[in-house]
């Protein structure tokens, strides 16, 4: 087990697609919340009488680490304004949470565990000096009021207990005093055990549950890393256990796990919430730096350049709560919803979709998965995901120019002033590899750079497209970290309104995608061939996708889900062909807003 630790925004800087997509990101709804969505901009937070729990520390656990990646002056002075706000209104206690000193054993304290983890990101990427002594004093507080039973975890502080330790970990480190440790202990033992339900993952129920809720579940998955050091326990890599149980019965395609909002089964048509994205790929960043085992990464990949992007519009303005593998259109439904536990519009593409807290969630998932790129222990670096960036040091420096994940070659200019070793991680997948034009194999090359010395590292593989098989009989189009739909051509229905003193306006009202092409397709031939072009100024650009796959297709009898009108059947009616053979464009599913991506073989 090899242990990475994290660079911070000051260190790294995202360079090519990657700073293309944290610029979309910054001129969107990210930017831009605190303008002019109320539970932001008038949140009980800083003083106002709006949302006073997750909202606020959602939004800045993302928009904190996009300010400082992007040296965004004016978003910097924002996130102050918001911190300076939420000391300011710091109890003399240390409880720091917007509400009455008499509710708060009513007040479910997930949002202590959350600012505390937010305010460390805030200190990593600002190096403000008062940050520890505030989290010190909420820490304490929180441990003060567990102790002594004047509080207790419930409901969400009960499924998420673990999130408290990325703060409190960051505090022992600087202090290492046992009330930490008791305050870990405590948080374990009145949190939930998910061990202990995994038999409700198994078969998915029409009920909403939070041992069932699938952003608890996303979250928890770094549960054993995070906590198991503190708590003198041994790692078991609980984690990937837990991880096959939910694939198993619950996955998708793009490595997530069906949950709208609880988990849903394996049919193609149940969604995933888009906050589960969000801390699944936190959780797979954690696990791959704590135990460096490349699965962890690997999974990243898929994560971050499938299900994110697919789920959010160009312009990154609006963004769905749930996002479905086979997603024929996002039409508003007239009735009973398609989804277990989520309404009518779940699947639109809007402001707060369904509900907000991915409104304010999704923001950490691109900053986040940028300051992933490079981790260090000790006098090894390693580029742990291959994304155009620059790391820089007091001693070192390391650029890579790449358009990974839409090509697979790189380019790495490393200087030194002190020796160290530099590692990066190939991908399983990788074939013929080459380094600096020779062959080369492995999973892990490792490069030691002296002292003073300047190397030019160039390295290339293939990434060959292939079937894999999905249950159903169906099959999904993958090419290595890229999985591929048949995309559905769509217009948009714009609508505007205004609801509970929430207004839906351009360029943040809801959107509806009406299908206007075919879908009901079956593959008719072995035949996968890559086509790539150049990334244009919308990295996973849903009208021009800087790579496709030819293939051949025939129109089959598929059919609606008994109810619907614009919700595919879970299995086609019929397999049989129904035209003659057709050679389509398969987009990346992060490109395919509208897609077909489990589907059969005739």
């Amino acid at each position: 087990m090899n242990k990475w630790n994290f660079y911070t925004s000051n260190e790294i800087k995202p360079l090519g697609w990657l700073k293309k997509q944290l610029e979309i990101q910054a001129e969107g709804l990210s930017g831009n919340l605190d303008k002019m969505w109320n539970d932001i901009k008038n949140s009980a937070w800083i003083g106002g009488d709006k949302e006073g729990w997750e909202r606020v520390p959602y939004w800045l656990d993302g928009f904190i680490p996009l300010a400082y990646l992007l040296k965004n002056e004016d978003m910097i002075a924002r996130a102050k304004k918001y911190i300076d706000a939420i000391i300011s209104y710091q109890k003399s206690d240390g409880w720091i949470c917007p509400c009455k000193d008499e509710d708060r054993n009513r007040y479910d304290t997930w949002a202590v565990q959350l600012i505390t983890k937010t305010l460390t990101v805030y200190y990593q990427c600002s190096n403000d000096e008062r940050i520890p002594d505030v989290i010190y004093r909420t820490l304490r507080n929180y441990y003060e009021l567990l102790e002594n039973g004047e509080i207790k975890l419930f409901d969400w502080g009960n499924a998420r207990w673990f999130e408290c330790f990325i703060a409190i970990n960051f505090l022992f480190e600087r202090c290492g005093e046992e009330w930490l440790k008791d305050l870990a202990k405590i948080l374990k033992e009145q949190g939930m055990d998910y061990n202990e339900v995994t038999p409700l993952w198994k078969r998915p129920l029409n009920r909403w549950r939070f041992d069932t809720h699938i952003v608890n579940i996303g979250m928890m998955l770094k549960s054993e890393a995070v906590s198991c050091g503190i708590l003198g326990e041994e790692y078991t890599d609980n984690a990937e256990k837990l991880h096959e149980i939910l694939k198993k019965y619950n996955g998708t395609p793009v490595g997530l796990f069906t949950g709208d909002e609880c988990l849903s089964g394996l049919s193609p048509i149940q969604g995933t919430e888009l906050c589960a994205v969000a801390e699944q790929m936190y959780s797979y960043e954690i696990l791959y730096a704590f135990t460096g085992d490349k699965k962890w990464a690997e999974r990243l990949e898929v994560l971050a350049f499938n299900a994110l992007p697919a789920t959010i519009s160009d312009d990154m303005w609006t963004h769905q709560y749930d996002q479905m593998s086979n997603q024929i259109a996002c039409i508003k439904f007239p009735g009973k919803p398609i989804f277990r536990t989520n309404w009518q519009e779940s699947h639109l593409f809007g402001l707060e979709p369904n509900y907000g807290c991915c409104t304010a969630n999704f923001n950490q998932a691109w900053p986040k998965f940028a300051l992933s790129a490079f981790m260090h222990d000790g006098d090894e670096v390693i580029n742990a995901v291959p994304v155009p960036s620059e790391l820089k040091t007091d001693d070192k420096y390391i650029c890579i120019e790449t358009e990974y994940p839409f090509k697979n070659t790189f380019k790495y200019t490393v200087k030194a002033e002190n020796g160290f070793t530099f590692k990066i991680r190939i991908p399983s997948f990788a074939e013929n590899l080459t380094v600096n034009g020779e062959k080369a194999s492995g999973n892990m090359l490792s490069f030691d750079i002296g002292a003073g010395e300047e190397k030019e590292i160039i390295i290339g593989f293939d990434a060959v497209p292939y079937f894999e098989k999905r249950p159903h009989d169906l099959n999904t189009v993958k090419c290595g970290s890229l999985v591929f739909s048949v995309p559905v051509k769509f217009e948009k229905n714009m609508l505007e309104y205004e609801r509970d003193g929430v207004e839906r306006k351009f360029p943040y009202c809801d959107y509806e995608l009406i299908p206007v092409s075919d879908w009901n397709y079956a593959y008719c031939s072995d035949s996968l061939e890559i086509h790539r072009s150049e990334v244009g100024d919308v990295p996973f650009s849903s009208e021009k996708p800087p790579v496709t796959v030819k293939t051949s297709v025939k129109k089959i009898n598929w059919g609606y889900e008994d109810g619907y009108d614009a919700v595919c059947a879970k299995v086609p009616e019929s397999r049989e062909a129904i035209s003659e053979a057709e050679e389509i464009l398969l987009y990346p599913y992060g490109c395919a807003k509208l897609r077909m991506t489990e589907i059969p073989i005739l």
